[in-house]
């Protein structure tokens, strides 16, 4: 989520001049991952660092592979920006035999020096008490789960099952959803058009989902339908998300803003104290407030932060 949020400012920190640091993103298929991608590298530019910048198209296999060329290269120090777990551990094991220090955004690995991440217990546990309070602690809802290997997203789902123990009334409808990276929007909205047409009125409350995009399908499902009765709640303020949640004809109650440029300034210097001899100034997690979002403050927020 960028905007206003750019003006965020570098710290004293060593600089980066002579050195080379590698960048592997997932993706820059959606907002918040594009705008992290685009901005460590300002930053890391802005230290006076070179960068290699790679992304992977959602990719899984792109993914390692982009990996595993950068740590060729001998960079300085490699960033990984997102990724599923299971696919990518044996390359950042790689990474690490290599000598070559690794840092995380939203990624949470044992090899990486640090990880920025905003707080993602903090982000699913709100969204899922609005939505619980929402429909009033009774109903029933749909949940997509498709990326229990990407750590915000397993963060958030867990943070859901704990929440809805204490809202013994709501029951998530089986099966789950499996919401997936490429052509999320329509596959989402075919889905729930699907479970539209098996769930009659009054019998789905809300839908739940750990980013946006599959909401935005949801909600033109729902649109066709005639079904604004369904709450949605979603993460990551995608400037979609926003048009809807901003239409108060629109079935979609919530989302949770990360500041992508915050997030990329603290990884750029981290970096930067961990090449320039302040290692133990560097935290093995950083964390970044969200910014919670719905139908009564969207309007000021997009207003303050310029998106």
């Amino acid at each position: 989520m960028a905007g206003a949020a750019s003006e965020v400012e570098l710290a004293e920190v060593p600089p980066l001049e002579g050195k080379t640091i590698g960048i592997a993103a997932k993706d820059i298929l959606h907002d918040y991952s594009r705008g992290v991608y685009q901005e460590l590298e300002a930053r890391i530019k802005e230290l006076g660092g070179k960068v290699i910048a790679t992304q992977a198209e959602a990719k899984d296999d792109k993914h390692v592979a982009n990996v595993e060329n950068l740590i060729t290269q001998k960079p300085d120090a490699i960033v990984v920006i997102l990724g599923d777990a299971q696919t990518l551990t044996p390359a950042l094991a790689k990474v690490d035999a290599a000598g070559i220090p690794l840092f995380t955004i939203d990624f949470q690995t044992p090899y990486s020096k640090n990880n920025v991440t905003s707080d993602n217990w903090n982000i699913g546990t709100h969204l899922a008490r609005t939505l619980a309070e929402d429909i009033g602690g009774n109903g029933e809802i749909l949940a997509f789960n498709g990326f229990p290997g990407v750590t915000p997203c397993r963060i958030r789902y867990e943070s859901l099952l704990l929440v809805l123990k204490d809202y013994p009334e709501i029951k998530i409808i089986e099966p789950e959803l499996q919401d997936k990276y490429e052509g999320t929007i329509e596959d989402a909205k075919n889905q729930i058009s699907d479970q539209l047409r098996r769930l009659p009125e009054g019998s789905v409350d809300a839908i739940w989902s750990c980013w946006d995009m599959p909401l935005i399908g949801a909600a033109q499902a729902l649109d066709t339908a005639n079904r604004e009765e369904i709450g949605l709640y979603g993460v990551d303020a995608e400037p979609g998300a926003l048009d809807l949640i901003a239409d108060p004809n629109s079935a979609y109650q919530f989302t949770v803003g990360q500041p992508t440029d915050a997030i990329a300034v603290r990884s750029a210097e981290n970096i930067a104290r961990f090449l320039g001899g302040e290692e133990d100034k560097v935290r093995k997690t950083t964390y970044v407030d969200p910014i919670f979002i719905d139908k009564e403050n969207v309007a000021k927020v997009r207003a303050d932060l310029g998106i």
